[in-house]
């Protein structure tokens, strides 16, 4: 059984304000299961979008939120156009913007160790 969208978001937004980073909701979408796309801010100008990873990525079902890069280092233009045709496809998925210099832990990616 899966945490609850709102759940997963806020433990995020509460994480990364404990690093002494900056989060907020950009996007709140359906409580119980809305996607969760997180927009990742860098110093430098640039940003990194990560969507929810494809379930044919993992063979058996996890029971945490999987993310994928889906784009990495771009303009914010670019990942406001992304996001705003996520949000025409399904009014319901969730955006977090975030502002920490390293990901670390915070969230779970496809294809990285540990997972």
């Amino acid at each position: 059984m899966r945490l609850k969208s709102d759940i997963v978001v806020s433990a995020l937004v509460r994480r990364v304000f404990a690093l002494g980073g900056y989060a907020a909701v950009l996007h709140k979408g359906a409580e119980d299961a809305g996607a969760i796309f997180i927009r990742q801010r860098s110093r430098l100008g640039t940003e990194t979008l990560y969507a929810p990873a494809p379930q044919s990525f993992f063979e058996e079902p996890s029971p945490n939120r999987l993310f994928e890069i889906r784009l990495e280092g771009v303009e914010p233009d670019v990942v406001d156009e992304t996001i705003t045709r996520e949000i025409r496809f399904d009014a319901d998925c969730w955006v977090v913007e975030i502002e920490v210099e390293e990901r670390g832990d915070l969230f779970d990616i496809v294809g990285e160790k540990d997972v």
